[in-house]
């Protein structure tokens, strides 16, 4: 017995009967409906007074029957949409309409949402017949509209639909598919406030994209009054993605705002694709680019943290019950099961943190019981960290034009004249909006920042967004509990930064420019540091002998004015 799908409460044994026998009917693969299934569905219609719809796929055979009310009927799940070019369900939506209306904004947001042939209503006349029928169907992007609407006669609809199709899933069909193999995202960033601001972080978003090994296909920028609370963008650039996404053959939509889980789930939902919000990526980024251990495991459990309120807004195939034999009751949940194995995965990384976290402090102390200074590079990502301590070590440590190319630590000694030596440690980059579990689950690596005698706030002298760098890393600094820790700015990539900006921002933060690649300025930034080091440790130095020696008042180290 075939299924009828809907709104079947109610309905008489016969008319259950009549129903399921539109499953035999049968559509010419060149046309949109035949006249004699359109009769017999406006029949049914007026004798149940309820709406009737039929799915029909390219071949002509009807998939499933639903059955709404008189004044809507809902598609039931349809299931993952096709894979290929264009990307159309494949099927079409053939419906009646009692009251005489056209089709509903209802009608076109499943049109769009789930991406169908076409969609088509039939109004119903007073003695059962067919009467004039709307249909509509995508249109491509450029068209200035997303669907097109036309009003025909059924008796008379001649177009060829299989030829029909074909022309417009091949307007579909990108163009750039071979040119880059990677998977196609598009970006999006909703603000209701500053849109240049948005517009800066979005080209962010578009690099973090690339680096996470996609292909930013398009990017798109909204600026609302208030942002929708269901799915962030509203329903009508929502249907506007999707057709976008047909045509760009992208299959992953990526936000640069936070999603909650009912939003994720949502726009997940409505739309078919893959759907990643910053925090997501950035943490995908930080899975790839992990080598130790503690990377691992810090990644590992950032990801377990955003991801636990998140579980109940999975699927509902996460709700089965999944009770052993024996079990009283139920048992539990598939949701409780993967939460209580969260929850125990945490507690175990947590504790092997700690003890990484421990042999870290260790040895930092060792190198304080044998005087040797630690200098921390820190500064946003993909400022040129990693580069700059290659050229002052002569290490080989990998460095990309990349964001967060270096994710684990790496320390080299560097030595000076007169036997004196330092530990240069180049550490994480930072970012705008970096998760907050990330940062916590960094906080050992950070702590390096932290615990540093001197610390080298690096930055990209050619990028116009410098000094908004520089505040988002001494805010960063000060939530570790390190804006207290000497600094001395850094401005690199000078070979390509414009001269006069590179010397009014040399001279409003006291920095040294430097270029990391050429090896200009590095010579003087080094005696900085020797000079900054040491003579700080001097001051500390001298302080003490002079509390030992009984005076009293002693001046802070940073008050004494004592030479390295």
């Amino acid at each position: 017995m075939e299924t009828l799908f809907g709104n079947t409460e109610g309905l008489k044994p016969s008319e259950n009967k009549a129903l399921q026998g539109l499953y035999q009917r049968r559509v010419p693969a060149d046309r949109w409906v035949s006249p004699e299934l359109a009769r017999r569905m406006t029949e049914l219609s007026r004798e149940v007074n309820r709406q009737v719809g039929v799915l029909v796929d390219r071949l002509g055979v009807v998939e499933k029957v639903i059955v709404g009310d008189a004044h809507q009927l809902h598609i039931p799940d349809l299931g993952r949409a096709r894979a290929g070019a264009g990307r159309f369900r494949g099927v079409r939506l053939l419906h009646t309409h009692l009251r005489g209306e056209g089709l509903t904004k209802d009608d076109l947001t499943d049109l769009a949402l789930l991406r169908l042939d076409g969609i088509a209503a039939i109004q119903v006349k007073t003695d059962g017949l067919p009467g004039p029928t709307e249909f509509a169907h995508l249109l491509p992007p450029g068209s200035g509209d997303i669907w097109r609407v036309e009003t025909v006669d059924v008796y008379a609809w001649g177009d060829d639909f299989a030829a029909f199709i074909k022309g417009l899933e091949a307007q579909f069909r990108p163009a750039n598919r071979q040119v880059d193999p990677r998977d196609a995202a598009v970006c999006i960033s909703v603000t209701v406030g500053n849109a240049q601001g948005a517009r800066r972080s979005l080209e962010e978003l578009e690099r973090l994209t690339d680096t996470a090994g996609l292909r930013v296909a398009d990017r798109v920028l909204q600026v609302r009054r208030e942002l929708d609370g269901r799915t962030l963008v509203g329903q009508g650039k929502l249907q506007e993605l999707v057709v976008r996404c047909m045509h760009l053959g992208a299959e992953n939509l990526i936000f640069d705002q936070e999603l909650s889980p009912s939003q994720l789930r949502n726009i997940a939902t409505e739309t078919d694709l893959k759907v990643l919000d910053r925090t997501q990526l950035i943490l995908d980024i930080f899975a790839q680019r992990a080598t130790t251990r503690e990377g691992k495991l810090q990644v590992e459990l950032a990801q377990l943290r955003y991801r636990r309120p998140r579980l109940a807004a999975m699927p509902t195939v996460m709700s089965r019950l999944t009770g052993g034999i024996g079990g009283r009751g139920p048992g539990e949940t598939k949701l409780e099961i993967n939460r209580r194995r969260a929850d125990e995965r945490e507690h175990r990384i947590e504790k092997q943190l700690r003890e990484i976290s421990d042999q870290r402090s260790m040895r930092r102390d060792r190198r304080k019981r044998v005087g040797l200074p630690l200098v921390a590079i820190v500064g946003y990502t993909n400022a040129g960290k990693s580069t700059l301590l290659n050229r002052m070590t002569n290490a080989a440590v990998d460095a990309e034009d990349k964001l967060f190319a270096t994710l684990d630590p790496t320390s080299r000694r560097l030595r000076f004249p007169e036997e004196r030596e330092i530990v240069l440690t180049d550490t994480v980059g930072f970012i705008r909006h970096l998760p907050k579990d990330l940062v916590h689950a960094f906080r050992s690596t950070l702590d390096e920042s932290v615990e540093a005698d001197l610390l080298l706030l690096v930055l990209n002298a050619s990028d116009e967004e410098a000094p908004f760098h520089k505040a988002t890393v001494e805010r960063t600094l000060a939530e570790l509990g390190g804006g207290d820790v000497p600094r001395l700015v850094v401005l690199n990539q000078v070979d390509r930064a414009d001269p006069e900006k590179v010397a009014a921002m040399a001279h409003e933060w006291d920095a040294i420019a430097v270029s990391a690649v050429t090896g200009e300025g590095t010579d003087a930034l080094m005696e900085r540091i020797e000079a900054e080091v040491f003579r700080s440790r001097a001051a500390e130095a001298r302080a003490e002998r002079l509390r030992l020696a009984g005076y009293e008042n002693v001046p802070d180290a940073d008050d004494l004015d004592v030479e390295g």
